[in-house]
């Protein structure tokens, strides 16, 4: 957290979502920084892609490393779940050991851990590239327990050979399915694999889906039709739906389905951060409709 107005605003929506943070405070120089990031986004129209620009300069955050948390004190008061992402690991050369010490510290805890791949080409190609990528999240996957990622970022997030197996449709999870088994002899201890499945047929309708992985067996949700107001945040609304459903005892396949609608809904909204309610979610994963609600 950058002490200056614009880490003020943040740290005010945090608390106003309920948040508990825990900061490494930095002192803005009054000129270059270090800041707080800034992505836009060009939500696309019709036949016009959306675009993301980032605005990552002297970030504070690609500034963090081992040892700036006091993990035992975070975890205190109990943890379940822990989990973290490509992005953050892509910031710079010490974020993915940060990472790697804060699941350490959880597994210890008995917490589960999870880690969305999250592969964004632009950011690793800034210090390293794709090879850069495949070694550090590979010390970092030797700690988790749940991989969130399609085939693609199983292919360069963790450096394994593309599917045997081409898939019918982009809502087909054949090629998904296929890499499973070398994900799980590269990194035996990973319990669970999860994926958004989506087809673009323009910028504002997608089909979309979702599949799991989980010790063994197989999981899907249904498909539906997407009107899209704003895409960028999807995949997020379904990792946390996911992780939510694990958390609250929801069998595999309901949990998947919750991700799912999560994401669905998340969708409908401007920004990346939901504005769903449980209930909508809930209401929508059991088959809710668009029909208008007195």
């Amino acid at each position: 957290m950058v002490e200056y107005p614009i880490g003020e605003l943040i740290a005010e929506r945090v608390k106003a979502m309920g948040v508990k943070p825990f900061y490494k405070r930095f002192e803005h120089n009054g000129v270059n920084g270090p800041n707080m990031a800034t992505v836009y986004s060009d939500r696309g129209q019709g036949i016009r892609a959306p675009v993301v620009f980032y605005n990552r300069s002297n970030e504070a955050a690609a500034l963090l490393k081992p040892g700036d948390f006091d993990w035992d004190a975070i975890m205190s008061g109990g943890i379940r779940w822990f989990h973290s992402g490509g992005i953050f690991a892509s910031l710079s050369e010490t974020t993915g050991a940060l990472i790697a010490e804060g699941m350490k510290a959880a597994r210890a805890a008995g917490a589960v851990t999870s880690f969305d791949l999250n592969f964004r080409e632009k950011l690793w190609n800034i210090w390293g590239g794709q090879q850069k990528a495949v070694e550090v999240v590979a010390r970092i996957v030797e700690n988790v327990d749940v991989l969130i990622g399609n085939e693609e970022d199983l292919q360069k997030g963790l450096g394994i050979p593309g599917p045997g197996v081409g898939a019918k449709s982009k809502l087909d999870p054949s090629a998904f399915f296929a890499m499973i088994g070398k994900v799980v002899q590269k990194h035996p201890q990973i319990k669970a694999v999860a994926t958004t499945l989506r087809e673009v047929h323009s910028a504002n309708r997608h089909n979309w889906g979702a599949v799991a992985w989980m010790n063994g067996s197989t999981y899907a949700s249904p498909t539906c039709e997407l009107d899209i107001l704003d895409r960028v945040g999807g995949g997020d609304g379904f990792a946390s739906g996911f992780i939510y459903g694990l958390l609250a005892g929801e069998n595999p396949e309901d949990a998947v389905k919750l991700g799912w609608a999560h994401g669905a809904l998340l969708t409908t909204f401007p920004g990346d951060t939901t504005m769903a309610t449980v209930g909508q979610v809930r209401a929508f994963a059991t088959g809710g409709s668009a029909r208008i609600q007195r």
